[in-house]
């Protein structure tokens, strides 16, 4: 295991994105819709359905271009709500989103939806010659359902939930297509992990004794906001010593202290695509029993990792979500930790932090998709005494036979705050 002897700096990592970038990533947004949307009606046209209703903000981005700020689904009402026919996009907006949703959402019909959905479903189903739709049943709520049917009796709703996904409930026909990522999505996910590399990096000399985890969890968020990104991922965990067990604990007023692990997990936002990386520093001098957690959790992300690239080496097929977290898990199982590694080796990550594929113990058992993006997350967490995780992402191109790790932060041994 190297030792970082020289910290890294922020200029060592790729610089923030510019206005030209961003404007090509929007072009090329634009450019594969029409793409996105055949593939879902070829979708819809093979399970026998008239339209597709959805209720998902990732998805309505992904369909229809309209950008809602993360939480903002949860005051918007239904705008955002989509409704996929086989000649045309329906997107409900009321008055707060009207001028958005005609700039950002072009190729679709706006219909001024506000609190009267049970009235204007059966108008909006019937001009679009809908007796069949698929609904978004991971996401819409049961109260909704029972809305939609009752309002068009004529109509049958059925669920466009995939059951191969049995890990991730929810998971349906946009999802699986979102799982394949085109070239200006994986780049916004570099951009997005170049972002949060630079942030960490900066932070390193703001570690030391006493300092506590909700101060360097604000600071971090600070670095992140002001260092290229739209927002963040996902709220940043910092977590000191003991709390590091907890895989998604909550920074608290706990100060940091010397000789114990300090672990983040936070991730950057870049043109609406997210990063998600974990690294596990250590203050002052690391402790025997850190170390060689330490060195356990690296050596299975290595195995992992290992993994894909022998099979994208060989021109495939790829691994699946179960076959790469049992290459991560052995090693752990081996080791004697296999009951302090509950949660999966890893999962995909584009509009969503959280997303297709996944790399569990209940994944699909079909091979990973390609070009894709997903994270490598071994950890071993004991309990009131220390936690050790080690999080990348990686994107694999199976037809370049390309595997490379977009988080480039160090991976060894960091000593920080002595």
């Amino acid at each position: 295991m190297n030792v970082a002897v020289h910290l890294p700096f922020a200029a060592d990592f790729a610089p923030p994105p510019t206005a030209a970038d961003r404007a090509r990533w929007d072009a090329s947004d634009r450019a594969a819709r029409p793409a996105r949307l055949a593939r879902l009606r070829a979708r819809m046209a093979a399970a026998g359905v008239d339209a597709y209703f959805g209720v998902r903000a990732e998805n309505s981005r992904y369909l229809t271009g309209l950008v809602l700020g993360d939480g903002e689904d949860k005051v918007a009402g239904v705008s955002g709500w989509f409704v996929v026919g086989r000649d045309e996009v329906v997107l409900f907006a009321d008055s707060r989103y009207t001028i958005q949703a005609t700039r950002e959402a072009a190729g679709a019909r706006i219909e001024p939806v506000y609190g009267d959905l049970r009235l204007r479903w059966p108008e909006i189903a019937a001009r679009l010659g809908a007796r069949r739709v698929a609904v978004e049943a991971g996401f819409v709520s049961h109260a909704t359902w029972i809305e939609l049917a009752e309002a068009a009796p004529d109509v049958q709703l059925v669920a466009a939930d995939d059951p191969g996904k049995a890990d991730q409930p929810g998971a349906g026909w946009v999802e699986a297509d979102r799982a394949t990522k085109e070239p200006a999505e994986l780049e916004r996910v570099a951009a997005a992990c170049a972002v949060a590399d630079r942030a960490l990096a900066d932070l390193l000399p703001e570690i030391r004794p006493g300092v506590t985890e909700a101060q360097l969890a604000w600071r971090l968020e600070v670095l992140i906001r002001t260092g290229g990104a739209d927002g963040l991922a996902f709220d940043v965990a910092c977590l000191a010593g003991p709390e590091a067990a907890l895989p998604h604990g909550s920074p608290g007023d706990r100060p940091v202290r010397s000789g114990a692990v300090l672990l983040f997990d936070f991730g950057a936002q870049v043109g609406g695509y997210r990063s998600d990386m974990t690294r596990t520093l250590f203050v002052g001098e690391p402790t025997g029993r850190d170390l060689a957690i330490y060195e356990l959790v690296a050596e299975a992300r290595a195995a992992a990792l290992a993994g894909v690239e022998v099979a994208v080496r060989g021109g495939g097929p790829l691994p699946t979500g179960p076959e790469v977290d049992a290459l991560a898990r052995d090693v752990i199982v081996a080791a004697g930790h296999g009951d302090h590694f509950g949660h999966g080796t890893g999962h995909g990550i584009g509009l969503a932090t959280h997303e297709l594929p996944s790399l569990g113990k209940r994944a699909a058992r079909t091979a990973l998709p390609s070009p894709t993006v997903f994270s490598i997350e071994p950890g071993v967490y004991l309990e009131g005494e220390t936690g050790v995780r080690i999080e990348d992402l990686v994107a694999v191109d199976l037809a370049a036979r390309r595997v490379q790790t977009l988080t480039n932060f160090p991976r060894g041994i960091v000593v920080v705050g002595r």
